[in-house]
């Protein structure tokens, strides 16, 4: 079966290269990175290493040609030189970019060809309004993700803002004397103290002055199944960002001293693809207390630079001390986890907002219910859906969402076991009661075979299903469970 995807992927390279001959950059570029997903899932299956080899070295001269071509697209520019031949093109070796010798470059690029599928291409449809009650939690990364991109100029320093050409102003004190050289370059002049304090009101296309920054590392805990990941789900959708999903296993590898270099090509990728967006899913996999006893070597190492690379995004002034990089001011890191106890203080204290998620509270599960229902055909009013959200007091987001899909189940077991139908006026047959006018005595499989099958619908939704299933469904977060989280909010965290 593997063959498969080899051919798919050969047949991929094809259209790529077509593509790139004729100067269609943008649709050479997905075609080359639709190419390398089928390449890679191949090489898991592949046994022969001859045959291996030559489809990584294949893969790293596809996989550099895409990084051309995404380059100069993101620059704007028309697309990379290629002489008239992106094959040949996609053979030429870049240099290294530091002194590590093509060896380390080779190895930087394959590293960065699996971290490449953590990249969420298409967003995931979850809107800010989809997300039931957390309204402060929504706030805070709103003015993380979405204020700093729309509106630069609120913010010191530009984060989210495009980098000038021209020189930014800046001020400088010498002796006892204010000198100020402008965003022109004119000359130093004195400056009364009216004078300084004009100088302190920003202007529209000056740099504002000022420390206020947009927050850089939010850590979102509770209880499992309040909505952790979803509420990332909405910043993918929401963020004119690049959006990188994480877990353990992406950035855990057999091989010594690869899992640091993971970590550090995940931030270095993202950097380059700023404003990006950093998720880590249950980042205590990852960075748990230092010091235990079953803690190896290599998850040490996987913690330091995780700390070396956070402390880099998320304080942006030891660019001064020659540390650090314009763009990480353009780098969140937002990650979530269910054991917030469980996390290292080192990596606790990285995170600038540490936000709890805490279980919906009666207006949120009121929502979840209409939500998770949709448009599916029901007769519940306004007061059965506040009555339900009063039945599932304790209930995480989770636990309502497998309610609903078990009550939407209930619908089809009453047409199979139903054994009178009616028929409708547009030609559909209902199950109903054995007194109901116009009932007739029959069963979903007789009507299937007089070749009804498609005729057959089930009746709506009503509020003795959710009943039904609420009778046997209990909540899966106990009160233990939420004491713990409540004491780590009152220690460390804010409420959501």
């Amino acid at each position: 079966m593997y063959s498969n995807f080899k051919e798919q992927a050969v047949a991929y390279v094809k259209q790529a290269v077509e593509e790139d001959n004729a100067g269609n950059y943008a649709k050479a570029f997905s075609l080359y990175m639709n190419a390398l997903e089928y390449f890679k899932t191949h090489l898991k299956y592949e046994k022969n290493p001859k045959i291996k080899e030559a489809i990584t070295q294949k893969f790293v001269e596809y996989l550099r040609r895409a990084e051309e071509i995404r380059a100069v697209l993101d620059e704007g520019g028309g697309g990379p030189t290629s002489n008239g031949d992106a094959a040949v093109a996609s053979r030429a070796k870049s240099k290294p970019k530091s002194g590590g010798g093509e060896g380390d470059d080779l190895e930087n690029v394959k590293l960065r060809a699996g971290l490449n599928s953590a990249i969420i291409r298409e967003k995931p449809n979850v809107k800010w309004n989809d997300v039931a009650g957390l309204e402060s939690a929504k706030q805070a990364l709103q003015e993380a993700v979405i204020l700093p991109v729309k509106f630069p100029q609120f913010f010191t320093g530009g984060a989210g803002r495009e980098k000038k050409k021209e020189k930014k102003q800046h001020e400088m004190v010498k002796g006892t004397r204010d000198f100020v050289v402008n965003a022109e370059g004119t000359n130093t002049v004195d400056l009364s103290e009216n004078e300084k304090k004009k100088n302190l009101q920003w202007k529209p296309g000056e740099r504002e002055l000022g420390k206020r920054r947009p927050w850089r590392a939010f850590l979102l805990y509770g209880p499992p199944g309040t909505g952790k990941s979803y509420l990332a789900k909405a910043v993918a959708t929401e963020a004119d960002s690049t959006f990188f999903s994480v877990s353990s296993s992406d950035l855990v590898s057999k091989w010594m001293g690869e899992s640091e270099k993971l970590v550090s090509n995940l931030f270095q990728m993202a950097r380059e693809s700023s404003p990006s967006i950093i998720f880590i899913d249950e980042i205590d996999s990852l960075c748990g207390q230092r010091g235990e006893g079953s803690e190896s070597e290599a998850s040490r190492r996987i913690k330091t630079e995780l700390l070396v690379q956070m402390q880099a995004v998320g304080h942006n002034d030891d660019r001064v001390l020659g540390v650090g990089h314009d763009d990480d001011k353009k780098v969140l890191v937002l990650a979530a986890t269910n054991t917030p106890y469980s996390l290292d203080q080192a990596i606790r204290r990285r995170f600038d907002k540490r936000i709890y998620i805490p279980l919906p509270d009666l207006k949120a599960r009121q929502h979840m219910f209409k939500v998770h229902l949709g448009d599916t055909p029901h007769n519940l009013t306004e007061s059965d859906f506040e009555q339900l959200a009063r039945k599932t007091e304790g209930f995480s987001g989770s636990d309502i969402s497998v309610c609903v899909n078990e009550v939407l189940f209930e619908p089809v077991r009453k047409t199979q076991d139903a054994e009178f139908f009616i028929k409708t006026s547009d030609g559909l047959w209902v199950p109903c009661g054995p007194r109901q006018p116009g009932a007739i005595q029959t069963n979903m499989t007789e009507l299937a075979a007089k070749g009804l099958a498609s005729k057959i619908t089930p009746p709506p939704i009503s509020i003795r299903d959710f009943d039904r299933v609420l009778w046997k469904q209990k909540p899966t977060v106990s009160k233990a469970d939420l004491e713990v989280h409540e004491r780590f909010t009152k220690e460390f965290g804010e409420e959501g």
